[in-house]
């Protein structure tokens, strides 16, 4: 047996295992004898069916088995102890010919690299006070949810909305057969609906409207035959309708308006979070330049793929081209790869992070507020899935990891409307790239 190295990048490598029929005789001789108290052949007492007929009916097939065999022993007890190869590796080529076997692996290897100075990268995080005035705005959206809409005689306002029969027109104003839509609902407060708005303003049930959408040769044309025009008529803000929004949270109006202003101001506490999270990775990655295993990166795209097949029902659409759709995924997955190693570098550096039963408690507790449990019901789903456990120690031990990246980066806190802007402006940099 023989195994060679050729190095591809510093993180991959081709390995080749080379071997002999002699190398393997040993087994082959084993499995036969195995197999030879196995199998009955008429005219033979059980177990005592010659070897030179089993090898000449079985042969190949037992051989093709200790091939097999043989190759996992050899990458299991030679291959991984020596190169301690991450992620999936990749068989790229097995063949047995002429009494020779070759197998290349190619494999990947953890990349050398050194963390940079924490203290001089800067991360971005939104930071956002909930005001009284949004909190009326949320209150206004709920009792327009409660809300119903009611008919309405009068002409057409900003605040209605109208049930029309769009029917298409050619350019002279003919109707064109076969293209009506009935009983369309438009509200005209949503901005999608603002080229309606303007013309069907001042208007009301019964009348026709005739509008042109678009330009040139993508000119839309229509006549809105108006047939019913409504108003939204919110419920009202009581005691009662607090209590109920609230789950009994609030008994009373102003009680209502707090608890309204809790939940929403941590909404935007996570979301904070989860930003500063996803902006630090952004940044790490970024600032990191070091090469990565293909065959992790591989390995992710694959992932991607696969959920790709698991939204799709469980088979991938015919026009769908997983070459493309990996193309197009390949930045996003040499991200996640090197956050795995960045990550790694961090949890050696923050060695004082543990996990301690508070800790669980604690992220319980955020997760059933988050989706709308109680604790004892994800205490008792975790009990039955104990496989979710390492999970969940991962996001534990993740969260304290951001926790402690927060401590020691430069954190550029921005309002919620300058994070906009700035995002909106680096989106479109990136566009024009």
């Amino acid at each position: 047996m023989d195994i060679t190295v050729q190095e591809l990048t510093s993180v991959d490598k081709e390995i080749k295992l080379e071997a002999s029929r002699e190398d393997l005789t040993p087994k082959f001789e084993k499995a036969f004898r195995k197999y030879r108290g196995k199998i009955n052949m008429p005219g033979f007492r059980p177990g005592k069916t010659p070897l030179g007929i089993i090898k000449k009916r079985f042969g190949k097939d037992i051989e093709l088995e200790e091939i097999n065999n043989y190759v996992q022993e050899v990458y299991e007890s030679k291959i991984v102890p020596e190169f301690e190869p991450i992620g999936e590796t990749q068989m790229v080529n097995m063949s047995w010919e002429n009494d020779k076997l070759e197998v290349i692996f190619k494999v990947g290897s953890k990349p050398e690299f050194e963390l940079k100075e924490l203290a001089e990268i800067s991360v971005d995080k939104m930071v956002h006070d909930v005001t009284d005035d949004e909190v009326e705005e949320e209150i206004e959206r709920t009792l327009e949810r409660k809300g119903n809409w009611e008919e309405f005689d009068g002409k057409i306002t900003e605040e209605c909305r109208v049930t029309v029969d769009a029917i298409s027109v050619d350019e002279d104003g003919n109707p064109i057969e076969g293209e009506k839509d009935e009983d369309q609902k438009l509200d005209l407060r949503q901005e999608a609906a603002k080229e309606f708005r303007e013309k069907l303003v001042g208007k009301q049930a019964g009348d026709a409207v005739k509008m042109e959408i678009g330009e040139g040769d993508e000119t839309d044309r229509f006549e809105m035959q108006i047939k019913k025009v409504e108003v939204m008529q919110k419920a009202e803000l009581n005691d009662e309708l607090a209590k109920q929004q609230s789950n009994g949270q609030a008994k009373n109006i102003d009680e209502f308006r707090s608890y309204i202003k809790s939940q929403m101001q941590q909404y935007y506490d996570q979301s904070s979070d989860d930003i500063f999270k996803q902006a630090a990775v952004d940044e790490l990655t970024q600032t990191h330049d070091f090469e990565i295993p293909v065959v992790m990166k591989e390995q992710i795209l694959n992932s991607y793929v696969d959920y790709a097949k698991q939204q799709s029902g469980g088979s991938l659409p015919e026009d769908f081209n997983v070459e493309e759709y990996k193309a197009k995924m390949d930045d996003q997955a040499i991200r996640e790869v090197k956050w795995i190693f960045i990550s790694q570098k961090l949890q050696e550096k923050f060695d004082d992070i543990e996990i301690k039963p508070e800790d669980i408690d604690e992220f319980l507790g955020a997760e059933a507020a988050r989706f709308g449990a109680t604790v004892d019901q994800l205490r008792s789903y975790y009990a039955q899935n104990p496989s979710q456990l390492d999970s969940l120690r991962t996001s534990i031990r993740e969260n304290k990891l951001f926790d402690k990246l927060a401590d020691v980066v430069k954190v550029n806190e921005l309002s919620k409307e300058d994070f906009r802007k700035k995002r909106e402006k680096e989106n479109e940099t990136q566009k024009s790239k």
